[in-house]
This record gives C-alpha cells, sequence and structure tokens, in this order.
C-alpha cells in the first residue's frame, strides 16, 4: 500500500482536528476544501470569517463543516492568555500573552495545547521559525525526548524509507543521534515499516578514523543500549546499508547492513543533500519534513509548497495524532 493511502487509513481510524493558522491562503483554503468534502479530518481555519468566507467564494470552494475562529473575538481568549503564563511559568506578563496570542501561529498552538485540536499545520505563508518556535514553548517535547528533528519519508513504487534528520538539527552530537533515530522509528512503524536502523558514515566498522567517524559509532552504541528491542547499527557507508553483497563484504556480522530502511545522517547537510539528490535524481516521492519528537503533532509546510503538499501534511498530521494515541 502506498504512503498516502496508508496516512489516510491512519487519520481515519479516529477523525482528528486540525487547525490551519493560515485561513486565507488559497493553497489552505483548496486543501482544506478537499480534505472536508472527504471527511478524513476535522478542520479549523483561523481568522477573520468574512476574509475567508470571501476568499473560498472567489475560489468556488465550499467550506462546508470547517470552523472558523477569529482570535480577535475569540470568547476564550482571555482564559487562553491566562493559561499561557502558567505554562510559561512568569516568563510572559499577561499583557504580553495577549500581544503574542494574537498571532495565529501561537493562538493555533495554544488550541491544541488546550486540547480543542489535536495537532496543527502551518508554513504556507511562515516560516519554518514561526512554526516551531511556538510549539517547542508550548506543546513541547514528548516526555522522555530532549529535542525535535525532521524526518523525510521517502517512497518509489513499493519502496520506503525514512531519512532523518532533513530538517532541524544541523549537527548533532553522538546522544542527540541517537534521539534522532530513535523518533524516526516512530515515523517508520506510522507507515507500516518494521524499522531497520543505520547510522550513517564515510566510514564501516572503524574502515576510516577521527572525530566524524566516532560520533556516529558512539550512536549506533547509544541506541543499541537504550533501545536494544530495535535493529539498528553504525557507523555504516550507505552502499553497506544497502546493498546486501556489499554488506556481506564489509559487516558480515550486522543484523542491518544490506536492508536498513531507517536512514541516519551524522548531520543536516548530508542528510538535506541526501533527500533532495534520491528526490531530483532518483524519482523519489519526499513527503515531509516530519516533525518528530513533539508532545503533539505540528507540522510545517514550505512557503513554496502545493495544494497537494498541503492536503497530504494534514492528512500526516491526522495520522500522528492518531500514532501518537496507540
Amino acid at each position: 500500500m502506498q504512503v498516502f493511502e496508508l496516512l489516510k487509513k491512519k487519520a481515519m481510524e479516529n477523525i482528528r482536528t486540525i487547525v490551519l493558522p493560515e485561513g486565507t491562503d488559497e493553497r489552505i483554503l483548496t486543501a482544506a476544501s478537499r480534505i472536508d468534502k472527504q471527511g478524513i479530518v476535522k478542520l479549523i481555519l483561523l481568522g477573520e470569517p468574512d476574509k475567508i468566507l470571501d476568499k473560498a467564494q472567489s475560489l468556488e470552494l465550499d467550506l462546508g463543516s470547517i470552523e472558523i475562529i477569529n482570535p480577535d473575538t475569540y470568547d476564550g481568549f482571555e482564559k487562553m492568555c491566562e493559561d499561557f503564563v502558567t505554562l510559561r511559568h512568569g516568563k510572559n506578563t499577561l499583557e504580553q500573552a495577549r500581544d503574542i496570542l494574537r498571532d495565529v501561529s501561537y493562538f493555533g498552538t495554544m488550541l491544541v495545547y488546550e486540547g480543542k485540536a489535536d495537532g496543527m499545520v502551518s508554513g504556507a505563508a511562515h516560516s519554518t521559525a514561526d512554526t516551531v518556535r511556538p510549539a517547542l514553548q508550548i506543546i513541547k517535547t514528548k516526555p522522555g525526548m530532549k529535542r525535535v528533528s525532521g524526518a523525510m519519508i521517502m517512497e518509489r513504487n513499493e519502496e520506503k524509507y525514512v531519512f532523518a534528520d532533513c530538517a532541524i538539527n544541523i549537527d548533532p552530537d553522538s546522544d542527540e543521534l541517537a534521539e534522532i533515530g530513535y523518533q524516526s522509528t516512530q515515523t517508520a512503524k506510522m507507515i507500516d515499516l518494521k524499522p531497520e536502523v543505520a547510522f550513517l558514515s564515510f566510514s564501516t566498522k572503524g574502515s576510516a578514523k577521527g572525530p566524524f567517524v566516532d560520533k556516529v559509532s558512539d550512536a549506533a552504541e547509544v541506541m543499541k543500549k537504550d533501545h536494544p528491542e530495535i535493529a539498528s547499527d553504525g557507523e555504516l557507508q550507505f552502499d553497506t546499508a544497502f546493498v546486501p553483497s556489499v554488506a556481506k563484504a564489509k559487516a558480515p556480522k550486522s543484523k542491518v547492513a544490506g536492508h536498513a530502511n531507517v536512514f541516519i545522517f551524522p548531520d543536516l547537510e548530508a542528510g538535506n543533500i541526501a533527500y533532495k539528490v534520491a528526490q531530483r535524481l532518483g524519482g523519489f516521492t519526499a513527503i515531509g519534513p516530519v516533525l518528530q519528537g513533539m508532545a503533539a503533532p505540528i507540522n510545517d509546510l514550505s512557503r513554496g509548497c502545493t495544494v497537494e503538499d498541503a492536503y497530504l501534511t494534514i492528512i500526516l498530521t491526522a495520522a500522528q495524532a492518531n500514532t501518537d494515541k496507540d
């Protein structure tokens, strides 16, 4: 089953509510209307109702059962501001909270925090920082997690893989790499992959020496120690991790080499380049980034996103919400 169909099936197991802060964006409205007609996800659009409805009418879109909330006239705004001050432990005054929560990204994130939505998708008209910063301040990470990472789901015909980190952590240390590895196994399970994790390097099992190699090797050891139930290994070169004949020659004792499906790159530069090479030269579809490690699903769109990107990311976020509740 293709990734989209898997995510759609997962999303429909228990219909979730996803908030969309960019209520007047043409791509968001088009994707939202499509999803509402299909009954896959409940949606909340943020913004002035008249502007949203006028925009939808100009696009000949039916918003059906989609809820529209105007932060400026929201009945629960004062309570939300008080909650924000409390969760920020006094770092912001009530007056500052009122200003901050007029920002739709913060307002939408607070709807998730207060349980009025199960997740949020933003970024069509906002930067990644605009989406991730409120999430880290309000939603924070899952229990036991210290950071958020960004994975790409890579698909070509029947092939499915997870690449990480491709979006967030620039130069993770060994402990951070190990955590990214674990977070990525949860994304793999969401698309029905039994995770087999390869920590990638330009070295295989000590074929090269140096701090770059040590970082990856140490990460693999941390992963094995913390999560012995998950198949993982490193440091491995990509061909060793992926090609059975190379694995047999270079890492014959590895339980992962030759058939890995979750690839953890040593830094953001490598991960970002790799997924784009696979996408542009290898013909893979890249789905994501999937933000991993958050206590509730918050996902970021590119400002250059298409309607299809928005549509898929909303469904992915609902699927994450159901996966997190499993």
